[in-house]
């Protein structure tokens, strides 16, 4: 599989050099040169694999022969080795859960293949591996726990100051080891630009060898795919075909939704759920696509006001606004919605959700209202611990701390505070 660059203007380049490089070097996003067909086999039979072979025969096209098969079969199934299940909520939405991974977040599976991938790449290498990432919420935790120990890779993960839960911040600042937490006084915005600055510059190219694990990194936006697989193994009635609500804010999720759509996995609708900061519900409405400046909301992680992964999106629709319309509808939820969803759904159907399930679930409930006689599925990417303030106050009652998730809170948070800007970023990397 070649990869080009969305600004057409850097070489193709395999597998192993786009998730090595994380971003071409004309700035533009890695995109794959063609879009793999899944076999009508697996999808017609596909309650007959198990996840892990499912998993391989869908990754396998993506990575090519960067990877040996049978190391990429190891690969896929430490990635996915947690459930995956598909709760009814009422008779016609369920909840898909990604939050029994490690660090309880959806990111997990994208992060963990990563990892491997880039482990891999990096033995007999002689100069480090350095992730260099931004985090809304819970790619740091993901990134951190699925890179923690890996030889041959360090990690530096910014994130922005108070606009992170309790629990992610600790996921994100109490590994040490080869991972280092920077604070930034800022927005997550100001984040991820001082992220792509930095993969431009030359001093530091020289100085490291830089990769991104955000979402604009194949290796951690196509794994992605595989959550859509799973729910539709799980999906009872296989001949009505559900419609996917999606919590969106960087569009790495839902872009790797509708590519496995455009691959052949049979998908109604899709719906990009969003908070205020709505750019993408914007452009679907009107044709006109303004990114904005990130508001701060109760659903932190789609806290995105310049989404980097809709340029994938138009790209997979060749920029057609009609195109994409018929595959994808935007909803805009505010807080308050958001807060009335979590306390709604509770006392209605004892169901917990998180504050960014919360805007799918409206979202979600919005359309099937307009659309009769259709289901859908949510995808609940995050465990309600994470926002203990916003759930306790909605449900009236304490989330519980799961097992998995009480020793942070014996940690000591270990970060390097910074302010907003690349060069303040830059002078740190290069003193280091």
């Amino acid at each position: 599989m070649q990869y080009f660059s969305l600004n057409k203007t850097a070489p193709d380049v395999d597998f192993k050099e786009a998730a090595v490089r994380g971003q071409a070097p004309d700035k533009g996003l890695y995109f794959p040169r063609r879009i793999p067909t899944v076999e009508k086999e697996i999808i017609n039979n596909i309650t007959n694999f198990s996840k892990e072979e499912l998993a391989f025969r869908i990754m396998l096209p993506y990575v090519g022969t960067a990877i040996p098969e049978k190391v990429l079969y190891q690969i896929v199934s430490e990635t996915i080795d947690f459930p995956f299940p598909l709760v009814p909520i009422t008779e016609n939405i369920s909840s898909l859960e990604l939050f029994h991974g490690p660090t309880m977040a959806f990111k997990d599976v994208g992060a963990r293949f990563m990892s491997r991938c880039l482990g891999y790449f990096s033995r007999g290498q002689d100069k480090k591996v350095t992730v260099l990432v931004a985090t809304s919420g819970d790619t740091g935790g993901a990134v951190a726990n699925g890179f923690l120990g890996v030889e041959g890779v360090e990690v530096i993960i910014l994130y922005p100051s108070g606009k992170v839960s309790p629990v992610q911040e600790l996921q994100l600042t109490t590994c040490g080891q080869n991972i280092t937490a920077l604070e930034v006084k800022g927005s997550f915005d100001d984040c991820q630009a001082m992220v792509k600055d930095a993969f431009m510059d030359a001093d530091l190219n020289a100085h490291y060898s830089l990769t991104s694990a955000n979402s604009i990194n194949v290796a951690r936006w196509l794994p992605q795919q595989l959550y859509y697989f799973f729910a539709y193994q799980q999906w009872p009635n296989q001949q009505e075909l559900p419609v996917v609500a999606v919590p969106s804010g960087n569009f790495g999720n839902i872009c790797a939704g509708l590519l496995a759509q455009a691959s052949g996995l049979p998908v109604k609708h899709f719906i990009a759920a969003c908070n205020v900061n709505d750019a993408v519900p914007e452009y679907l409405r009107t044709g006109s696509y303004q990114p904005k400046k990130a508001v701060a909301t109760v659903s932190n992680a789609m806290d995105v006001g310049s989404p980097s992964n809709f340029i994938r999106v138009m790209e997979l629709f060749h920029n057609d606004h009609t195109d994409i319309s018929k595959h994808l509808s935007g909803y805009t939820v505010s807080d308050a919605v958001t807060e009335q969803t979590i306390a709604g759904v509770f006392n209605r159907y004892h169901y917990v959700l998180d504050p960014h399930g919360a805007v799918a679930y409206h979202a979600l409930a919005d359309y099937l209202y307009t659309h009769p006689g259709m289901k859908g599925m949510i995808l609940e990417t995050a465990h309600p611990v994470k926002f203990p303030e916003t759930v306790s106050a909605a449900t009236g009652k304490e989330v519980t701390v799961p097992p998995e998730a009480q020793y942070l809170f014996s940690r000591k948070k270990q970060r390097i505070v910074m302010e907003p800007s690349f060069s303040g970023l830059k002078e740190w990397l290069l003193q280091r």
